[in-house]
């Protein structure tokens, strides 16, 4: 549905999007993640037309968006960071207007909007000003604009962005509904939504694409080492004997700390954590070691993104074993 081929863009003498090359393919929702100033919007723009590329290609549904932008823009749909909205019109008002510009016209322009004002939930407010609604009623507003036409391809730029609690539940629900019939793509810099919706992760850092599979399969391939920490009474000789022992246990470091107790930190790369820390209390217990605290920190997905976002030529080094495997 989408193929992007060595997308570069420049601002100035500032390299904002650097040699990026991707698919997507129809249906689902794709996560588009990575830190502020990554390159996330900037790439948006140039998908929906919005953005000259200094060199690369963009194709939507096969048409070229820089060469055959009339067919490629008929099959996207996009909501911006900032909704563009008129906040003197009614959303009925500006709907219509935004489906206008779009073609549409008649029974078939009424038809549409109807649909999208029930698919978006907006009914109870199409006659007050938009300037009149919530935050989150502006943003379902904006999403409306963007499925007017029946695009094949929805882009959201940071949707979530100044919502209540309660609203991005809304949001986040309504995106997962609208992955049903189309192909979404949802930009954000915040982890756990995006795991919380999309089906597939894209991370970009520094303008280049550093990773791109199924969260759980960036979570096999790239996860960080997760860590066991014990506060123990045993002489370092002991805890090394007593390490030994332990099947699963890697590299660990011994610190002194107060009143003669020792901090032990055991680096792993075992999937099974509570396992592993089981084996090294009972060990402990068994040796008649002093256990007095025993904390495990698993790995997580944001591990994983601050591991690839701050080390950007060891996470493309990531992506390429991820992909090989």
């Amino acid at each position: 549905m989408i193929k992007v081929e060595h997308l570069t863009k420049y601002c100035g003498e500032f390299l904002a999007v650097d040699d990026l090359s991707f698919e997507i393919g129809e249906g689902q929702v794709y996560g588009f993640l990575g830190p502020n100033g990554a390159g996330k919007s900037t790439t948006m723009n140039i998908m929906t037309g919005c953005l000259s590329a200094t060199s690369g290609k963009v194709e939507i549904g096969g048409f070229d968006i820089f060469e055959d932008p009339d067919q490629a823009k008929r099959l996207i749909g996009y909501l911006p960071e900032q909704p563009p909205l008129y906040m003197n019109e009614t959303p009925l008002e500006y709907l219509h207007f935004v489906g206008q510009a779009k073609g549409l016209r008649g029974q078939a322009l009424e038809d549409q909007i109807q649909n999208v004002v029930d698919k978006v939930g907006i009914r109870p407010v199409t006659h007050k000003r938009i300037s009149a609604l919530s935050k989150g009623y502006k943003q379902r507003v904006g999403i409306a604009q963007a499925l007017l036409g029946d695009p094949k391809v929805i882009i959201l730029d940071e949707p979530t962005v100044g919502l209540d609690p309660l609203q991005i539940i809304e949001i986040r629900d309504l995106i997962k509904d609208l992955g049903k019939n189309h192909t979404v793509i949802l930009s954000s810099h915040i982890l756990s939504e995006v795991q919380a919706i999309c089906e597939k992760i894209l991370i970009i850092a520094h303008g280049k694409l550093v990773a791109f599979d199924r969260a759980e399969n960036l979570e096999n391939t790239l996860l960080s080492d997760s860590e066991i920490t014990l506060l123990t009474g045993a002489k370092p000789e002991q805890v090394t004997k007593i390490l030994a022992g332990v099947e699963g246990v890697g590299d660990y470091t011994q610190t002194p700390g107060e009143e003669g107790m020792l901090t032990v930190s055991i680096k792993t790369g075992d999937r099974d954590l509570y396992g592993l820390s089981s084996r090294v209390f009972a060990a402990f217990a068994k040796s008649g070691g002093t256990l007095a605290e025993l904390r495990v920190k698993k790995a997580t997905l944001e591990d994983i993104f601050i591991q690839l976002t701050e080390t950007p030529k060891a996470a493309g080094a990531g992506k390429k074993e991820a992909e090989e495997k």
